[in-house]
């Protein structure tokens, strides 16, 4: 490899090490989060047995992003409780008068299906989103409304189909009010659909030099509760599954009150981490305030620092506007490192051998 910046505006470079399309997939999600409202609105509604009392999406990986995304935005306005969660396992509150979305894009997802059943057990009214699977076959044994979400992508590359639909049915179920800003999100996408593609150079492209500043570092993302916490926790999935590097993630306040004690030692390690603040309007004066402090004190302790903020006037597209970014960079340092970003070989491996069991 020669230069960095070189290299990711050489065409042939990106062809080369992205054989399977990573970019084209994610250059396609502003028309898969269009898709996805649309199937929201045509989706089939459950019956409820009166008044909710806490809904639950139980999902993994890529598939539960979504859900994480959904607390988020949920938090703000619903009048019952959600949760995630991610296990085979759910709470003990899941009831009769429990919404549960059972996400799994590929409908086999193991312990996707335990929550099935048990949700099925408790009563609970249930909603499977997925392409198909095992998880649509016993959905429409029960006569459980199925989602079905267009087949084909990595579960990260889905984002679009695990969030946006089950958003826009806790509106029709009234769960929560009418989201504004969705036009926006996707003006907001094709935006930087055309800033953060392969055909953008490095000097107005802030995903590639974001990579390049990555390159041969651990990322360290934080973000903040409430707001960017959830694009914190994508981007370092994302690092991780495209890019096949170790990344971390953590969130204001509550880093402020443990990790920041432990930018002491050992030096030659703190070296090697870049730090990512993710920033968003409606963070807290206090925050805000604290990530200024934290920059002071870490800037000469580590490998460098970068700060984003999204785009948009409303959360939605904020908060999407991040995940895009993020998601780029890390097919980008994919690429830097010579590694194709598609593949995800030991979580098939791990499965391959769970399977066994």
């Amino acid at each position: 490899m020669g230069d960095p910046k070189s290299d990711l505006d050489d065409k042939r470079f990106i062809v080369e090490r992205d054989p399977d399309g990573m970019l084209e997939l994610l250059a396609g999600l502003p028309d898969q989060c269009e898709a996805a409202l649309k199937l929201g609105q045509d989706a089939a509604l459950p019956n409820l047995p009166g008044e909710l009392r806490q809904v639950v999406l139980a999902g993994l990986g890529g598939s539960a992003i979504g859900g994480d995304l959904l607390r988020v935005v949920v938090a703000r306005q619903a009048r019952v409780p959600f949760a995630v969660c991610r296990d085979y396992n759910l709470p003990a509150y899941v009831d009769r008068q429990t919404l549960v979305f059972l996400t799994s894009y590929s409908g086999n997802t193991e312990e996707t299906l335990s929550a099935y059943r048990l949700a099925g057990e408790r009563g609970a009214v249930r909603i499977a989103v997925t392409t198909g699977g095992r998880l649509a076959e016993m959905a429409s044994a029960d006569g459980v409304p199925v989602l079905r979400v267009p087949p084909g992508l990595p579960p990260r590359s889905a984002i679009g189909y695990t969030f946006l639909p089950t958003l826009v049915l806790l509106e029709r179920l009234g769960v929560i009010g009418h989201q504004e800003g969705y036009g926006e999100l996707l003006a907001v996408l094709r935006s930087h659909r055309e800033e953060f593609g392969p055909s953008a150079p490095v000097s107005r492209n802030r995903a590639k030099d974001l990579a390049m500043r990555l390159h041969g570092k651990i990322p360290v993302i934080y973000g903040v509760s409430g707001t960017t916490e959830v694009v914190a926790t994508r981007w370092k999935g994302q690092c991780n599954e495209n890019a096949k590097c170790l990344a971390y993630w953590n969130v204001y306040p509550e880093l402020n009150h443990n990790e920041l004690v432990g930018f002491e030692a050992p030096p030659d390690l703190l070296r090697s981490l870049f730090l990512v603040h993710l920033r968003d309007a409606a963070d807290h004066p206090r925050v805000q305030a604290r990530m200024e402090i934290v920059k002071r004190l870490l800037v000469e302790r580590i490998a460098g620092l970068a700060e984003f903020s999204g785009q948009g006037e409303t959360l939605l597209a904020r908060l999407f506007s991040l995940i895009y970014l993020g998601d780029f960079t890390s097919v980008y340092l994919s690429l830097l490192y010579g590694i194709n970003p598609k593949p995800v070989q030991v979580i098939d491996y791990l499965k391959q051998e769970l399977a066994k069991i």
